[in-house]
């Protein structure tokens, strides 16, 4: 994947695949270096634009996706792109509403659900999933009904 994020790149997580996402707090300045192709901003209502294609899932600070099935819909297509562009999924601070989104990533990469929460927090931050309710919704999260 020679266009794919630096694997030492800050906020960027590897999937067991081997894919690379990013992970960001929107709060914070732009890293530097490449611009994703696409971003999942996660916030309770829509974000500033952004010079890439993105998608926005309402998603209120410290609490769940307002619809989860159109979250799990683009967490999918997030996955699925992931694997041939630079995928950034991003919230305010980057820690709770970022960190869920990225173990549910790692559960459509094949990370068991009841595992992806520490999985987030060993490959991207120790803090990642904030809320009793955001460690539940990745434990459902599994695999499409």
């Amino acid at each position: 994947m020679s266009d794919g994020w630096d694997a030492g790149a800050e906020g960027v997580m590897r999937l067991p695949s081997g894919r690379l996402v990013r992970g960001r707090g929107l709060r914070r300045p732009l890293p530097e270096g490449p611009v994703p192709a696409f971003t999942v901003q996660l916030l309770g209502r829509p974000g500033e634009p952004l010079a890439w294609e993105t998608r926005w899932i309402r998603w209120p600070d410290f609490r769940l996706p307002s619809d989860r099935a159109a979250a799990r819909e683009v967490l999918a297509e997030a996955w699925t792109r992931s694997a041939s562009e630079r995928v950034e999924v991003a919230c305010g601070g980057g820690r709770g509403r970022t960190g869920t989104a990225l173990a549910c990533l790692a559960v459509l990469d094949g990370v068991p659900a009841g595992e992806a929460v520490a999985y987030v927090r060993r490959h991207y931050h120790p803090k990642a999933v904030e809320t009793p309710w955001q460690r539940r919704f990745v434990r459902r999260f599994g695999p499409a009904r």
